[in-house]
């Protein structure tokens, strides 16, 4: 996100959004239950692979009004269990200060750009899923996009995506990115900084490895060589810092986030959050103001629907991947046909298959947990007499095995799975 100010270092945390325990409200059972159902829908989506991926405590009575897509419906609210087919959600992270914590900057700021721009892909057969993060300097055609209060904006040939919040609101984020991509996108969120502090606060904190020293004087951000526990302040500002890793840039910091996020993801799956409803309810109740969701997801059932088709994704079946680009005067731009290549395989719900690395803001983990050993074959005794194999009868003429390259992206793709373990490559103030 933003860091054009120096808040002030990380460690001196002043947490305004911390989840705390409350008593619930005496309501009647049905209430009771759609409740709870909306706060475990809450750590789901968290653990569906995205930190902006934050669902609201009780959506119906959300503080914050919802955003109309263009292309949304009216159709019927799916009933509580998995949602039918795939699903396509764009996640905005938003810059602006509006009621934020001092520390992020002035707080009658009215900054508003989206820093953080993610599609949530689910398959088909929800057997798999990707987070694809598009650089905030990249230059893109945005379309005609409606003003709040009437009108419309005109559409521009070349603009940077993280403009879009700024024009037209979330709905214009998300049809500048249908548009880029071809996709259609009936689902939407955004999320502000308390949001993401309180749900790193309301984990416990999120595990991050740094493999060389991150030194940011912009966020505050210093970190020795080592594992580190971040939460609330210190956690966002991990998220914020660029200048203290890889080379500076926002596509390092890209990287930096899906370490990030893939730890989150491990975390809450790692400590049975979904078995807990004292941790449902503080992670849920912890971001209720700083979400702002679409229509469509403005209602428990569509949340829960979609949240259940993530719940049992392998962490190794969770891709993320930043869009492939190249420099240009002021910023970078789509790489082709890599770019086409990785959308059409998502249109065409293949599961991606990153054949790049993880980019040069991250590096694997040399500590990261081992798989067990098999289990030792069981000896065969060389007196036994073996059994008689009986000969198969023909069938026809064999097909010939194809190589399956469906859904493997190009090099120029970088990413990790939520499975993956990776360090951050900091970079020292004499380096910058």
């Amino acid at each position: 996100m933003s860091d054009q100010l120096r808040p002030r270092k990380s460690g001196s945390t002043n947490l305004k959004t911390v989840a705390r325990h409350g008593r619930l409200k005496k309501s009647n059972a049905a209430v009771a239950v759609a409740k709870f159902i909306a706060a475990s829908v809450a750590v789901v989506l968290v653990s569906g692979f995205s930190v902006a991926a934050i669902a609201t405590y009780d959506v119906a009575t959300s503080v914050q009004p919802s955003v109309h897509l263009a292309n949304e419906s009216n159709g019927p609210v799916p009933s509580i269990g998995a949602i039918n087919g795939g699903v396509n959600m764009l996640i905005v992270g938003s810059d602006s200060r509006v009621g934020q914590d001092a520390a992020f900057g002035p707080v009658d700021s009215t900054g508003d750009l989206n820093d953080v721009t993610m599609l949530l892909h689910i398959s088909e057969d929800h057997s798999n899923a990707s987070v694809i993060s598009f650089p905030r300097d990249m230059f893109v055609a945005i379309p005609s996009c409606p003003k709040e209060g009437g009108g419309t904006y005109s559409a521009m040939s070349s603009q940077k995506i993280n403009t879009t919040l700024s024009y037209g609101g979330l709905a214009c984020t998300v049809a500048t990115v249908e548009k880029l991509t071809g996709l259609s996108i009936p689902f939407a969120a955004e999320v502000q900084f308390s949001g993401v502090m309180a749900m790193s606060t309301a984990v416990g904190g999120v595990p991050v490895c740094v493999a060389s020293k991150i030194e940011d004087e912009y966020t505050g951000m210093f970190l020795d060589v080592g594992e580190h526990t971040l939460s609330g302040y210190d956690a966002l500002q991990f998220l914020r810092t660029r200048h203290g890793l890889g080379d500076g840039s926002d596509l390092t910091r890209i990287n930096n986030q899906q370490l990030f996020m893939s730890s989150l993801v491990r975390t809450i799956k790692s400590a049975d959050t979904l078995s807990d409803p004292t941790k449902v309810y503080s992670l849920a109740k912890a971001v209720t103001a700083n979400m702002r969701l679409s229509d469509s997801l403005n209602n428990v059932s569509t949340i829960a629907s979609i949240a259940i088709a993530l719940k049992d994704i392998d962490l190794n079946q969770v891709v993320f991947a930043q869009v492939p680009t190249g420099n240009v005067a002021g910023g970078v731009a789509a790489t082709q046909p890599a770019f086409d290549n990785l959308f059409q395989a998502v249109a065409a719900d293949d599961p991606l298959t990153l054949s790049g690395t993880t980019g040069r803001g991250t590096t694997a983990d040399p500590n990261a947990p081992v798989a067990a050993d098999p289990a030792p074959a069981v000896p065969v005794d060389p007196t036994a007499t073996p059994e008689p194999t009986a000969t198969p009868e023909p069938t026809g003429t064999p097909e010939p095995t194809a190589t399956d390259s469906a859904g493997v992206l190009s090099e120029k793709v970088t990413g990790q799975t939520a499975g993956d373990y990776t360090c951050t490559q900091g970079r020292t103030l004499k380096n910058q």
